[in-house]
């Protein structure tokens, strides 16, 4: 009998190492998991780690963009590989999921730290950037740090921002009012705050502070509160082969030009059209008056809406090419244009185009064709034309969770458009589609209906 007892205790104990060992062999392969270049290359497939935002990565006319993104995909596209985007919910998270193994790289613009450097190497470096006081133009402005003192600034804690706002709070002699904001709410929602007025200080990088200025001109963000940092994508510190790659194909006159590109595209260059001045017959709304009139009623609707449409989209100018891509006269993203028949030739001819846009449009009405009444529905067509459906479909879903009529765009979708900027929404899991900027497409949606309702006026 005792001998038994020893032999079932001796029988536990190895149970119990064999599965400490095994639990030990899981722990160390999550922790030093990783694909080196050739793995990469074998498996087909580019594990790209990122962030949703507004130079980042979104959905925009049912096309993946951002800076990030669109570089990433330039490298997949130079090993010959697919891409695979797995977004991140905060910058913590995306490290653990490179230290997991479960991504190649992240790909998100991120500040060089020495506790970074401790687990990852950086990679394609990008321009230096350095941190300022955003804040609404006017004669209380502030214009130098000290006037800080006795003022609130909005931050969100465990943050460069936050550690940046302690230790500038230390070199003037104290005084500066911190303000935790809540960790649900993004640097750009913090931004977006500012210019709205519901807070008067943040602190951003200044390429990011800059590109918002360009949708809100009142935004003022010459005051620097830091030097400037540089900063760059991670892949783990072990993967010198992915680095050596990477740092080849980061030299390359293509891959130069593509960034210069980019970041023309996405902190340069004005969101607005700057277009040729087009001459409009007396008397006419749009020199394309009779085009509009013929193509109207395949879709059942008055042609001044078309008109009002075109106005907003290209201000009449067949040739215009946007910042994002979109071209000519209806400004269809070339995805689009060419899944309903107009190829790069067509691309420029007026009527060409307007065909594929109404196209377009019809697809649109069966997409939502559970909205009975055919003026409010003509509003989701509009902002999906601006947006995408995607994002208008998410806002439904997002309307309907929250006691609001899917149905129903003023003070009811629209609402839940904008509020895809706000993590505590994009995350949410009625949510597709992720982050998106709404507020332009909610004023797409007025200006368009304004204009329309002029033209009526008019003739």
């Amino acid at each position: 009998m005792q001998r038994n007892i020893i032999f079932i205790v001796y029988l536990l104990i190895i149970i119990f190492l064999t599965s400490c060992r095994e639990g030990e062999k899981v722990k160390l392969s999550s922790e030093n998991s990783f694909r080196d270049i050739q793995e990469i290359v074998k498996s087909d497939t580019l594990r790209a780690g990122t962030m949703y935002g507004s130079t980042s990565y979104f959905l925009f006319r049912e096309e993946w963009m951002g800076y990030d993104y669109e570089m990433v995909k330039n490298f997949a596209d130079y090993l010959k590989v697919n891409l695979k985007v797995i977004p991140a919910a905060t910058e913590s998270e995306l490290f653990q999921l490179l230290k997991e193994g479960k991504i190649d790289i992240a790909a998100y613009n991120l500040p060089v730290t020495k506790a970074l450097k401790k687990h990852f190497l950086y990679v394609f470096p990008q321009p230096q950037t350095y941190m300022v006081l955003v804040q609404n133009m006017g004669r209380k402005a502030l214009s130098s740090v000290t006037d800080l003192i006795g003022k609130e600034v909005y931050v969100k804690k465990n943050t460069l921002f936050y550690q940046r706002l302690n230790a500038l709070n230390k070199e003037i002699g104290g005084g500066i009012k911190i303000v935790i904001a809540p960790d649900s709410v993004s640097n750009d929602e913090l931004i977006e705050m500012v210019a709205n007025n519901k807070i008067d200080y943040t602190i951003a990088y200044y390429d990011k502070a800059l590109l918002h200025k360009s949708y809100y001109k009142r935004l003022d963000c010459r005051l620097p509160v830091s030097f400037e940092q540089p900063n760059g994508w991670l892949i783990r510190k072990e993967n010198t082969d992915l680095f050596k790659t990477l740092s080849t194909w980061g030299q390359l006159a293509g891959t130069q030009r593509t960034e210069d590109r980019l970041i023309n595209l996405y902190w340069e260059k004005s969101p607005y059209f700057i277009t040729r001045k087009i001459k409009i017959p007396k008397g006419s709304i749009s020199p394309y008056d009779e085009m509009f009139k013929k193509y109207a009623p395949t879709i059942g609707w008055d042609w001044r809406m078309l008109a009002a449409i075109a106005f907003h989209e290209s201000k009449f100018d067949s040739a215009e090419i946007s910042r994002a891509g979109a071209v000519g006269l209806m400004q269809l993203m070339p995805q689009t244009a060419a899944s309903f028949g107009l190829n790069h030739e067509n691309w420029f001819n007026p009527e060409a185009n307007l065909d594929a846009a109404v196209q377009y449009i019809k697809s649109l009405n069966l997409i939502f064709r559970e909205i009975k009444d055919k003026d409010e529905r003509i509003k989701f067509i509009l902002a999906s034309y601006n947006s995408g459906p995607s994002h208008v479909l998410d806002a439904m879903a997002l309307a309907k969770k929250y006691g609001k009529n899917p149905h129903i765009w003023f003070n009811h979708v629209e609402t839940y458009l904008l509020k895809k900027t706000d993590p505590d929404y994009y995350r949410d899991p009625v949510v597709k589609y992720g982050f998106f900027r709404g507020a332009e497409t909610v004023r797409y949606v007025q200006n368009v209906l304004d204009t329309y309702e002029k033209y009526l006026s008019r003739k």
